[in-house]
């Protein structure tokens, strides 16, 4: 996106980048130190969600998988009739941009993925390390719904995928550096060769006010994260992103970014039986897009944990 992001305790160096003739424009992205904390950027965190009913007969013996506890989020979108004409993400590989992905490496829901030598790295765009050794459970449960593989009791939607693990979240603050980030990402799952790219994420509203999004900036175009998933579906890339978790706000229902990108799949929340999630924000994007895209079960999801 021809940026870059700087880190400094200098007080004149905003002064001297901004006087520099190749310098477009500039704004914060982050402060070093915030006393703030967001309650919950993650709807899982505080819904006390547990499985739903299966509300439709599971009958195993014509399915490739015995789904088990999530036969009822793989039903939704009838995911069980591309499992069983033999596609279960074969060949393919999907970048996962989360907040962490705890125990990934010892949960028994990933170790198909482990043994099979599907997970094909990992990053920490926060800390710039390869190791993923921040503590936080969102990216294992988004992993878990696409990648379990546990007959009888858990199967994800595509446990034959190969995966790449990216922490682009930073969970106990919110600044425009993690849209930053998500630009970095999507950045490296191209050089990589990689096919998708999930984003369970959303952006609206910054710590302390700094750099906050209104409604009319959510038209594909402004946002960072908005601009780097447009690039990235521009590249070959199919990127999907939650619509976010801003559904039940007296003061902002409507989507967040990147899911206001026009060249991506922006992902609505439901239930069992196709009922739209009270938390699961609203669309169109303010140029009159029409989202979500696409809905699938959002709302008392199975998940590993």
């Amino acid at each position: 996106l021809n940026q870059v992001a700087i880190q400094t305790t200098d007080a004149n160096a905003i002064t001297r980048i901004q006087n520099f003739n190749f310098v477009k424009s500039f704004e914060a992205v982050a402060t070093r130190n915030s006393s703030m904390q967001v309650a919950s950027k993650f709807s899982w965190e505080t819904s006390g969600e547990l499985n739903d009913k299966v509300l439709e007969p599971n009958i195993e013996t014509t399915n490739k998988y015995n789904y088990g506890e999530s036969y009822n989020q793989i039903h939704i979108n009838k995911g069980e009739f591309l499992h069983n004409l033999g596609f279960s993400g074969e060949g393919m590989q999907l970048a996962v941009l989360d907040a962490g992905f705890t125990n990934f490496q010892t949960l028994p829901t990933f170790d198909s993925i482990r043994n099979n030598n599907q997970i094909l790295g990992t990053w920490d765009f926060v800390l710039n390390k390869e190791n993923l050794t921040v503590a936080h459970p969102h990216g294992t449960w988004c992993l878990s719904i696409m990648a379990a593989n546990l007959p009888g009791v858990f199967v994800g939607a595509a446990p034959k995928n190969s995966y790449y693990l990216f922490r682009t979240e930073d969970a106990p603050t919110e600044f425009p550096i993690e849209e930053h980030n998500i630009a970095l990402a999507l950045e490296k799952a191209d050089s990589l060769g990689v096919n998708m790219a999930s984003i369970s994420l959303g952006y609206t509203k910054f710590d302390g006010d700094i750099g906050n999004h209104t409604y009319a900036d959510m038209d594909g175009n402004t946002t960072i994260a908005a601009r780097a998933a447009d690039l990235a579906a521009k590249k070959g890339m199919l990127v999907v992103a939650a619509m976010g978790n801003e559904g039940a706000s007296q003061t902002y229902k409507f989507l967040s970014t990147p899911a206001d990108a026009d060249s991506i799949l922006s992902i609505g929340a439901v239930d069992s039986n196709g009922v739209e999630a009270g938390f699961s924000s609203w669309g169109p994007s303010s140029d009159g897009q029409i989202k979500p895209n696409v809905a699938s079960k959002g709302y008392k999801a199975t998940i590993a944990d």
